[in-house]
This record gives C-alpha cells, sequence and structure tokens, in this order.
C-alpha cells in the first residue's frame, strides 16, 4: 500500500516546491555555464587527452552475488552494484536507487564511458524488487534497458516530476509511477521516501534540458535514516535536510566524477565531507565512482581523497567493495579495494 504526502512548513529553507520558469526547472542557485568556446574546449580534452588512469589498469575487484544470497540476506543491507546503483533490503523487501546495468552510460552501446566491472548480479538474477528510486535523468543513472528489464520485477517506480512520463513513454505502466516535487513524501508499506532538493540539472538529449527535475532522497524506515544524494553540487540545502530529516544513520553521497570547469553541478570530496555533516551523518559511503570514466581525475583520486579527509576530521567512513553486503545499522569500515586496481 502506498500513499502521498506533502511536506510544508516554516522551518524549510525551501517552503515551495521546485522552481520552474517556461517550461524549465531550475536551482535555487543560478549554475555556471562554461560558455561555447570553453565547452568545445572540453569536448575535446575528453575525446583526444585523456589521462591514462582515468581508467583502471587492472580488473575492478567484485564480489558476486546470487538471489539466494540475497533472500537470506538480514533486513536493513545495503550492496553497492556500480556507481550510485545502490541495492537496499528495508522491512523484507529490496529497493534499488538508480539502476545501470548496461555496458555502457550513454545513448548509444558502441560508444560513450565503459564500465570498469560487471554488475555484481544480473537483472535476471535479482529477487522482485519492491521500488526502483530515481534520482534524474542522465544516462548514468536512468538506463533505457535496465528500466525495461526491471520492469516485470518491479512493484513502484518513484521519481522526480516528469522524470515518470519519460518512463511512461518508454512503455512502464503509469499506475506503477509516483512522480514526486522536492519535499513531497511516498510511504510504501512502512516505507517513507522524501524527495529532497539537490543542485543538478537534466536532459538526454539535445533539446530537453532541465525539463525533468533532479532530486536527493530521504529513506525512513522507522528509526533508520538514510539520504542519497543523487548528483549534485554543494549548496546550503544538505543543512536544511539534515535539519530537517537528521541525524542520518548512513549517507550515500556523490565522490566522483568532479572537475573545476563544473564546480556547482558535482562536489569535490572536500565537500562531500562537507554535505555528509551538514546532514548530521554518522557513517559516510562514497558513490559516483568506481564504474564508469566521467571526468578528468584519475579513477581511484575520489576514494584516496576522501579516505584521508575522513581520516583528518574524524568522520565515519565506508568503501564497501562492489557486490559487499554492508550493515546498515553498524556499517564496516571496508577495505581499500580500489588499490588491488591501479
Amino acid at each position: 500500500m502506498a500513499t502521498d504526502t506533502f511536506s510544508t512548513g516554516t522551518k524549510f529553507r525551501f517552503p515551495h516546491p521546485s522552481l520552474r520558469t517556461d517550461g524549465k526547472f531550475q536551482n535555487r542557485a543560478p549554475r555556471h555555464k562554461p560558455g561555447l568556446a570553453k565547452s568545445l574546449k572540453l569536448i575535446w580534452r575528453f575525446m583526444f587527452d585523456k589521462p591514462a588512469n582515468t581508467v583502471p589498469a587492472l580488473p575492478i575487484p567484485v564480489q558476486a552475488l546470487s538471489k539466494a544470497e540475497l533472500l537470506s540476506a538480514p533486513d536493513r543491507s545495503l550492496y553497492r552494484l556500480g556507481h550510485s546503483t545502490m541495492l537496499l533490503k528495508l522491512r523484507g523487501e529490496f529497493w534499488l536507487t538508480d539502476p545501470v546495468f548496461s555496458e555502457r552510460a550513454s545513448p548509444f552501446q558502441w560508444a560513450g564511458p565503459k564500465r570498469f566491472h560487471q554488475p555484481p548480479i544480473s537483472i535476471a538474477d535479482l529477487p522482485p524488487i519492491k521500488g526502483v528510486i530515481l534520482s534524474h535523468d542522465h544516462y548514468d543513472h536512468l538506463d533505457h534497458a535496465a528500466i525495461l528489464q526491471l520492469n516485470d520485477k518491479v512493484e513502484h517506480f518513484i521519481t522526480p516530476l516528469r522524470v515518470g512520463d519519460t518512463l511512461v513513454k518508454w512503455g512502464i505502466p503509469a499506475a506503477k509511477v509516483r512522480q514526486l516535487d522536492w519535499w513531497q513524501s511516498v510511504t510504501i508499506d512502512g516505507l517513507q521516501l522524501v524527495a529532497t532538493p539537490s543542485q543538478h540539472f537534466s536532459g538526454r538529449g539535445l533539446f530537453d534540458g532541465n525539463s525533468t527535475l533532479w532530486a536527493s532522497w530521504v529513506i525512513l524506515d522507522d528509526d533508520m535514516r538514510v539520504f542519497f544524494s543523487g548528483d549534485t553540487g554543494y549548496f546550503d540545502g544538505f543543512k536544511t535536510i539534515g535539519d530537517t530529516y537528521g541525524p542520518f544513520d548512513v549517507t550515500l553521497v556523490e565522490t566522483g566524477a568532479y572537475g573545476a570547469e563544473w564546480p556547482d553541478i558535482h562536489m569535490q570530496p572536500e565537500q562531500t565531507l562537507q554535505a555528509h555533516l551538514d546532514l548530521r551523518g554518522k557513517t559516510l559511503v562514497p558513490i559516483h565512482n568506481g564504474t564508469f570514466d566521467l571526468a578528468m581525475h584519475p579513477w581511484h583520486e575520489p576514494f584516496d581523497r576522501i579516505v584521508e579527509l575522513a581520516r583528518q576530521n574524524g568522520v565515519t567512513l565506508s568503501t564497501p567493495q562492489m557486490g559487499e553486503q554492508l550493515d546498515l545499522a553498524q556499517p564496516q569500515a571496508g577495505r581499500h579495494w580500489w588499490q588491488l586496481a591501479e
């Protein structure tokens, strides 16, 4: 059973839902735009001047998963399947965030960022999924092929505004789709999901920029609180979310694909750490890394930097290997597994 609610109140920094002008969604703070010349230069660098160390030298270590293993796993387990794809077991049901299983994060499977590793489990082998939680419509977060393959396994698709329209166009039954604005929430079989602000953008083609909303998510399982950032730059909304729904037992916060050329849509590791502190998080799990080559930095740099920053600031960090079970109630630190593939 699912129920929808809309959260409002003077304690919110954002008492109103998302901003829209002429049918386009907007961030609360203006987004830096590099201009045509800088954009073309950046595209040239991505195509012809990428450093060799943006991809692993050796295979990424992955712990394979089976359906039987997942079904017998304890409640409040979490598994990183890659990039921002997380599998959570809550209240005896399974939930997927931003499921990307295709070989490339691209509109084409013959070009674009290619996976460093295979998913720890195939879609065919997954158990039934109570819900898929989507943060926005970029190709490294919304995988057309995966969504269609998941359709028969998934009971609910929970999305920001108008992302659900895309799913319906692809053939997902409208009755399965719930679309939320910032600060709206839905409760499904006792689990509450709240769409919260993020600072990013959207679009899958040349002419649909910002026609769909982007969001972070608060996941509330009685006394267990989990935050999923999706993609975002650093902004004061993290403190508002932390003050409203924190403290969080675990924060799943993007730490990767950053660059000086796009400072307000992805976070440097120092900003990831500050976002975790703003959220009043207990354990930080860095995500949005380790699967695709989406920036100019060494592929392992996000891990190296966030580990050192957490050590310097006394922040509890967990870095589970792809496919490794993480206990949300008592997260283990994890190993420096990325060093095996440098």
